[in-house]
C-alpha cells in the first residue's frame, strides 16, 4: 500500500506539460534496456531464454518506464559466442524460437508502444555462414567477401607466415590459415568469426540488405557491434603493416601487445555509418513511421565517438555509445564522476547537444561487482537525472550481482557471471524456468534480489528505478535543451549534484552522496524543496521539505531527488 501512494504521489507531482519536448526526437531522452535473450525468460522449458518470453515480459518493462528494448543476437548461429557468430543474418535461431514468434513479439510490442533494437553485427559472421564458404570455393562475387591473404614467406627459413603481426581481440593472431583455399584470413574475434571486408561493394549491399529486411518486420533501429574494427589498413601493394608495440603488454599473444593504429576506428568506418544513417533515413522517408536508430558499440575515444555521430549535413549513429560511468569503481568519488561526465560532455554536448549514458552490459561486471551493493541506486539515479538516454543492461534495476558459474557443455566463458538467467520471483529458479537445470545457474540471492518482492518495498532498488524513469518524463527533465536547463558538479568530494530546470517554475536537484561518510552541505539555493524520491539509506520520506538556503545532511551512500515548484 505504501508503495502505491508513494509512486502515486510522484504521478501526481509530474503532470506539468513537458516544455520543449516537441524538439526532441524519442531516442534523445529515451530509457533503454538490454535483453539477453538466453537469459530474460524461457517458455518451453529448456533452461535457455526464448522469443516467447521476451514477448510476455514486455508488460514489465512498460511498468517500469522502458522506451525501447535492445536484444542481443536472436539469429542463426552455432552458439561458439552465443550468437555473435552469425550463420544467416536473416534467420531466428531455432534455440530462440521461430520467425512467427519474432512477428508475435513485434505485434505486443507495439500495442504497448515499446519499441525494439536489434542487434547488427556487421564485422564478421561464422564460418558456417554460406557467404563463407562461397568464399572459401573463390565463386563468382564471393571471392574477395572475406580479407584473405597469401601471406608472407619468412627470408630467413623459407616459411610462409602471417600477413602481419596483428593480434586477435580474444588473443593470438587475427590471421589463420585456411588448408582448402590455401590463404590466411582475417578474423579480429574468434577463429570461428572471419571478418567481412567492406571494401567490397557487393558486402555493402548485402548488409544494408539485412537492414532492410529487419526494418521491414517493423524494428526500431540496430545497435552495432564491434564498430571500430569494421576496417583495417591495407597498403596500396595489398600487404598489411605491422602495429607498433604499446608498451602495456609483454606477453605477444595478448590484445593489448601492440598499439591498433591500424586495425581500429579507420576514416572508412566513420563513412561506413553516415552511408547506413543515410539508408535509414531513406527508409523513413519511403515508408513513414518515428527516427530508426543506429547505436554503435566503439570503445574508442569520445573524439573518435564524435565522429560517428556527424557533423554538418553528415549524420551517422545517434547513439554512439558512452562507457564512461562503467569505468567507475567503488573508491570513485563524486569529483571523478563529473570526471567521467565532463569527458563526454565537454565534445558530444559541445558540439552535438547529444548524450545517453550506459550502466552495464553482457561483456561487463555487474554494477553490485563493480562498485558494490550499496552503490547500485547511486549509478541508477545518475544515470537517469543527467540528461539524454540511459541504458540499462537487464537485472541492474533490481540489482543483481554476478554469479559464481563453472564450466559446462553449453558454456565456458569469463563473461558468464553477468548473463546469468533473470530474477523474477523468489520461486523456483527465480521464475526464469521450468527446467531441472537453466543454461546458467540463477544468482544465489535471488529469493530477495527479485522483481516480485522488490514490487513491495518501497525504497527497493525497482521502485527507485521506476521513480526516476517516471521524473525523465516531466518538463524539467524534458527541457534539457533549453539554455541553462541542466547543470553538474561535485558540491564536496563525495557529494555529486545534477540540477535539471525547465527555467520556468520547476526545478529538480539531485544530490548523491558517493562516499562511506554523513556529508553536511550548506546554503546550495535560497528556495524550499520537497523530498520526492529517496534510497534506501535515506532517514527522510517523500513528502518532506526542505529549506535549502539552510544546511542538509546526506547519509553514506544515500540518493535523494528534491522538487520546488514556483
Amino acid at each position: 500500500m505504501l508503495t502505491r501512494l508513494l509512486l502515486g504521489l510522484l504521478a501526481a507531482l509530474l503532470v506539468s506539460p513537458t516544455i520543449g519536448s516537441k524538439d526532441i526526437d524519442w531516442w534523445e531522452n529515451a530509457a533503454l534496456y538490454q535483453i539477453y535473450p538466453r537469459s530474460f525468460q524461457d517458455t518451453d522449458g529448456d533452461g535457455v531464454g526464448d522469443l516467447n518470453g521476451i514477448t510476455q515480459r514486455l508488460a514489465y518493462l512498460k511498468e517500469i518506464g522502458i522506451t525501447a528494448t535492445w536484444l542481443s543476437p536472436i539469429f542463426k548461429s552455432p552458439m561458439s559466442d552465443f550468437g555473435y557468430d552469425i550463420s544467416n543474418f536473416k534467420e531466428i535461431d531455432q534455440i530462440f524460437g521461430t520467425m512467427d514468434d519474432f512477428d508475435a513479439m513485434m505485434v505486443q510490442a507495439k500495442k504497448l508502444n515499446l519499441k525494439i533494437i536489434l542487434d547488427f553485427v556487421p564485422n564478421h559472421s561464422s564460418d558456417e555462414c554460406e557467404w563463407f564458404h562461397k568464399s572459401v570455393q573463390r565463386l563468382d562475387g564471393y571471392d574477395d567477401f572475406y580479407v584473405w591473404h597469401d601471406g608472407r614467406v619468412n627470408a630467413e627459413t623459407g616459411e610462409r607466415e602471417p600477413p602481419s603481426n596483428w593480434v586477435s581481440v580474444f588473443g593470438g593472431s587475427q590471421w589463420t590459415w585456411h588448408e582448402t583455399r590455401q590463404q590466411y584470413f582475417l578474423h579480429q574475434f574468434q577463429v570461428k568469426q572471419p571478418d567481412l571486408n567492406f571494401s567490397n561493394p557487393m558486402v555493402r549491399e548485402h548488409m544494408l540488405d539485412v537492414l532492410g529486411f529487419w526494418l521491414d518486420r517493423g524494428v526500431d533501429g540496430f545497435r552495432i557491434d564491434a564498430v571500430p574494427h569494421i576496417y583495417e589498413l591495407r597498403n596500396a601493394d595489398g600487404s598489411y603493416p605491422n602495429e607498433p608495440l604499446s608498451g602495456w603488454n609483454s606477453d605477444p599473444n595478448s590484445y593489448d601487445y601492440l598499439d591498433h593504429i591500424y586495425t581500429k576506428d579507420q576514416p572508412e568506418t566513420v563513412q561506413l555509418m553516415y552511408e547506413w544513417r543515410d539508408y535509414l533515413i531513406k527508409y523513413q522517408a519511403e515508408h513513414g513511421g518515428e527516427t530508426r536508430v543506429l547505436l554503435a558499440e566503439a570503445y574508442s575515444s569520445v573524439e573518435t565517438l564524435s565522429d560517428y555521430f556527424g557533423s554538418g549535413e553528415r549524420q551517422g549513429t545517434q547513439m554512439p555509445m558512452n562507457f564512461q560511468l562503467m569505468y567507475l569503481n567503488g573508491y570513485s568519488t563524486a569529483k571523478d564522476v563529473v570526471g567521467a561526465i565532463d569527458y563526454w560532455m565537454q565534445t558530444m554536448w559541445t558540439n552535438h547537444q547529444t548524450a545517453n549514458w550506459v550502466v552495464g552490459n553482457h561483456d561487463t561486471q555487474r554494477v553490485a561487482d563493480r562498485m558494490g551493493a550499496h552503490k547500485v541506486d547511486l549509478l541508477n539515479v545518475i544515470v537517469n537525472a543527467l540528461p539524454g538516454a540511459s541504458v540499462t543492461y537487464y537485472g541492474e534495476e533490481i540489482g543483481m550481482s554476478n554469479v559464481k558459474t563453472e564450466c559446462t557443455e553449453i558454456s565456458c566463458d569469463d563473461r558468464d557471471g553477468e548473463r546469468t538467467p533473470m530474477q523474477w520471483s523468489p520461486a523456483t529458479n527465480a521464475d526464469f524456468s521450468t527446467a531441472e537445470k537453466t543454461w546458467l545457474p540463477v544468482g544465489s540471492d535471488f529469493q530477495r534480489y527479485n522483481v516480485k518482492t522488490e514490487r513491495g518495498v518501497a525504497r527497493s532498488s525497482l521502485q527507485v528505478f521506476k521513480g526516476l524513469q517516471q521524473l525523465k518524463s516531466s518538463a524539467a527533465f524534458m527541457a534539457f535543451k533549453q539554455t541553462n536547463g541542466f547543470s553538474y558538479t561535485a558540491v564536496t568530494e563525495q557529494v555529486l549534484q545534477i540540477v535539471r530546470t525547465n527555467n520556468h517554475n520547476e526545478e529538480y536537484r539531485i544530490l548523491v552522496n558517493m562516499g562511506n561518510k554523513m556529508e553536511i552541505i550548506d546554503a546550495l539555493v535560497d528556495r524550499v524543496f520537497e523530498y520526492i524520491l529517496v534510497t534506501a539509506y535515506s532517514v527522510h520520506t517523500p513528502g518532506e521539505t526542505i529549506d535549502l538556503k539552510g544546511r542538509i545532511i546526506l547519509m553514506p551512500y544515500e540518493a535523494i531527488v528534491l522538487r520546488w515548484l514556483a
